[in-house]
């Protein structure tokens, strides 16, 4: 089955209004910033998404974040992006705020058809208790704060229930897919990318490299076909680097 789509463009045009995305990449790292683009040329607004960060300024999910296409998001750090700051502290935006543990664990449960399961991970702290604010005011009140969740107690140690995690769509970028959807990530940009894709309903993948079925060693998939629906080639240019360091020359 050739699951490529030609541009990025028609990948994400029947993404609607108030979809939740799934969205891999951590920091700057493996980001689908192509489909990101695409999707803000869409025009989609009110989206939900889950992903470990959103973005930085003006770049990957942070586009969206800049032309308020975003209204809720769940992630588990949100640093380097003022305008995510802003936007939350002045009541614009929700935030779920999820340990990082936790956060890969429910996008996998979820691609696993788990509904929910037990960790220590949040106990006798607000992720457990509830008061997170979610959402303030824009008198600086919390407007919306997280509810307490269901704890256990299991061979003496106290657990917190947290919920798998399904979204409308997963936007993923890999390294090497073929045109069946089988996908490798190089590296560090096997992030948070195979959990996403396993937690999209639809889940479109931007790849560097696109070969045909067979290229690809079996032992070597990341990602199986049948987590993914679409599949864009888009080359290796655009791609920044978080944080550039060089040492002195001798």
């Amino acid at each position: 089955m050739n699951k490529v789509v030609a541009t990025a463009a028609a990948a994400v045009g029947d993404i609607p209004d108030g979809a939740s995305l799934a969205v891999g990449g951590f920091g700057l790292s493996g980001v689908p910033f192509v489909l990101i683009d695409a999707l803000l040329e869409h025009g989609a607004k009110n989206l939900v998404t889950v992903s470990n960060n959103c973005g930085v300024d003006g770049w990957g999910l942070g586009r969206l974040l800049d032309n308020h296409r975003i209204r809720r998001t769940t992630g588990s750090y949100v640093g380097e992006n003022k305008e995510f700051e802003r936007q939350y502290l002045g009541g614009e935006l929700e935030l779920e705020l999820v340990p990082q543990g936790t956060l890969a664990e429910r996008l996998r449960a979820g691609g696993c058809g788990i509904p929910a399961f037990y960790t220590p991970a949040g106990v006798g702290t607000q992720i457990a208790d509830g008061g997170l604010p979610w959402r303030y005011g824009a008198d600086g009140t919390v407007a919306i704060e997280s509810a307490p969740k269901e704890t256990r107690t299991f061979g003496g140690r106290e657990y917190v229930l947290e919920e798998g995690i399904v979204c409308d769509y997963a936007l993923v970028r890999a390294s090497i897919g073929d045109t069946a959807g089988n996908l490798i990530f190089h590296k560090a940009t096997r992030n948070f990318n195979p959990l996403c894709a396993m937690a999209g309903r639809i889940t479109i993948a931007e790849v560097e490299q696109l070969v045909e079925p067979g290229q690809i060693d079996p032992e070597s998939v990341h990602t199986p076909g049948i987590f993914v629906q679409r599949v864009v080639d888009v080359g290796t240019t655009g791609k920044r680097i978080e944080r550039a360091t060089t040492r002195k020359r001798e």
